[in-house]
């Protein structure tokens, strides 16, 4: 069985969207293929889970009231708190 990686990144985090993030079918109430989030806008991690069958870190970052999205890492840059 392959461990968990460590999560990089901790509840309360401000960070910024490191590329365009559209809906890959998972966000409700938008068209799947949609943009969610432009690439350097604004957000704050408010969860950090594991995607199972990956076991990989998954964050669930909101960037506005509507916008909580899940990211990978590489789809967000850590701020300066």
């Amino acid at each position: 069985m392959i461990e968990p990686r460590v999560a990089k990144y901790g509840w309360g985090q401000p960070v910024l969207a490191a590329e365009d993030l559209f809906n890959d079918g998972s966000f409700p109430g938008t068209e799947e293929g949609s943009l969610l989030v432009q690439a350097g806008e604004r957000g704050e991690i408010v969860n950090v889970g594991t995607h199972v069958e990956a076991n990989l870190p998954i964050y669930l970052v909101e960037f506005s009231q509507d916008r909580v999205v899940g990211c990978l890492e590489e789809e967000i840059t850590p701020l300066s708190p």
